[in-house]
């Protein structure tokens, strides 16, 4: 049966309109858009598809006011301006970064309502690439790694046991933690993180378990601990491997009893707590050698979950850059960058000693030095790989990431305004097509 179901309105917030926005809203109205206008200074959370700013001279001299605007409301943007606005240095290179798309004023109604009509459709597009949260698309990624992780949280989190998570330096074991306890049932509780290695070891008994006013010199008031300040949540001990001996035997017995004494006091106190603990290091190893006790690492590692370095993840690669873009847009003042050809092929070429954090790094880097409408190579400070003597051997999923990619192209140069025949071209689903759009950067 033919679906003739009604289709919604699309939604336009125009910000700070003038005489010129009054008569398109006039047009766009009877067209079927769902209008809406607002004071820059009262625009809150919109739920609207698209926005249209009037610029003003006003607005140029106060960037960053518009900046926060456009991140804060989380729909895209079209910029209103006068030709002669548009002229004054600087305003051309703000609009390119910050606004999907721009029209002068006066509007021409008829080809400004085609060009928003593209530009809802574009935005939409968007939304569902970006439909997974920053922790999610930062953790999970596309790869057959990043599922499965995905996968064995969902199973671990309900439960209550202890968890360890293993892994390399910066390869996101406390991004791992949080997840575990956002889907636990301790999700409302608190969650406290310690770093085992950055605490000074004389000073690591007091900020676990607490003190009691007078326990020591300079103990001028009582003090609660991270383990009793965990209570009803999840305690989460990273870099447990660095963990003091003396230390190691109280965790053990808290883990044991559930109970802690503060330093100092006398008294025990009952903590119901839910423990994850993270280390790089081999702790096999360092029983072996006398560095961590044996009992307590099998009250540590009931459940393991093992994270992949970045380097094993070449699927991932794309889309946690371009998440890092997003995350860094406000901090730097400048919408995210895609990513060249070229600087993609030098991501997925470098070994990524240093991970995820590496990668976060690097973006931070690039979003800052990029000149172009693109980040590139140079900018996250990476080379492109030379073939030595014959062509370079690449990895398969290199290969097949590069023929998606140019599958797509070709596709979308064809039918550039109907994802629905570019999907029918590849002879995959819609959802798939958006999904593999997103994965390289495109549109």
């Amino acid at each position: 049966m033919l679906d003739v179901s009604p289709i919604p309105p699309r939604r336009l917030l125009l910000v700070d309109p003038c005489d010129e926005c009054a008569a398109l809203r006039a047009h766009l109205g009877s067209a079927g858009w769902e209008v809406h206008s607002a004071a820059l200074d009262d625009v809150g959370r919109p739920t609207c598809d698209l926005g249209m700013l009037r610029l003003h001279p006003s607005h140029i001299a106060n960037l960053k006011k518009v900046k926060v605007l456009i991140s804060r409301t989380g729909i895209q943007w079209v910029a209103a301006v006068p030709q002669e606005l548009l002229g004054q240095p600087g305003v051309g290179q703000f609009i390119a970064e910050w606004f999907l798309d721009y029209h002068t004023l006066p509007f021409d109604q008829s080809r400004t309502h085609i060009a928003l009509g593209r530009a809802c459709g574009m935005a939409h597009l968007q939304r569902q690439q970006q439909r997974s949260g920053p922790e999610e698309e930062f953790l999970f990624g596309d790869s057959d790694q990043a599922r499965a992780l995905r996968k064995l949280i969902a199973r671990v989190a309900p439960t209550d046991s202890p968890v360890m998570i293993r892994g390399e330096s910066g390869s996101g074991k406390e991004l791992i933690a949080r997840a575990l306890h956002a889907q636990s049932r301790r999700q409302e509780a608190p969650f406290v993180a310690v770093n085992c290695g950055a605490i000074p070891e004389q000073l690591i008994q007091s900020e676990l378990f607490g003190h009691e006013k007078g326990a020591f010199t300079g103990a001028h008031q009582r003090k609660i601990g991270r383990i009793e300040s965990a209570h009803g949540g999840t305690l989460f001990l990273d870099e447990i491997g660095d963990l003091p001996a003396e230390l190691q035997a109280n965790l053990l017995r808290f883990l044991q009893e559930m109970q802690i004494e503060r330093v100092g006091g006398n008294s025990t106190i009952e903590v119901d707590v839910r423990v994850l603990a993270a280390t790089h290091v081999d702790l096999e190893a360092a029983i072996r050698e006398g560095r961590f006790r044996e009992d307590l690492y099998y009250r540590l590692n009931v459940l393991e979950v093992r994270t992949t370095p970045l380097r094993e993840r070449h699927a991932d690669i794309a889309p946690m850059a371009m998440h890092f873009a997003r995350l860094y847009m406000a901090e730097i003042g400048r919408r995210p960058r895609s990513f060249s050809t070229e600087a993609i092929s030098a991501m997925l070429s470098h070994n990524w000693p240093g991970n995820a954090r590496e990668l976060a790094n690097r973006v931070r880097r690039g979003m800052v030095l990029a000149d172009g409408r693109e980040i590139e190579a140079a900018d996250l400070g990476l080379s492109q790989p030379v073939a030595v003597g014959a062509a370079r051997i690449e990895s398969l999923e290199t290969s097949l990431l590069r023929a998606e990619r140019e599958a797509l192209s070709v596709a979308l140069g064809h039918y550039p305004d109907n994802m629905l025949q570019v999907a029918r071209q590849l002879k995959i689903s819609r959802p798939t097509l958006y999904r593999l759009l997103r994965k390289h950067q495109i549109r």
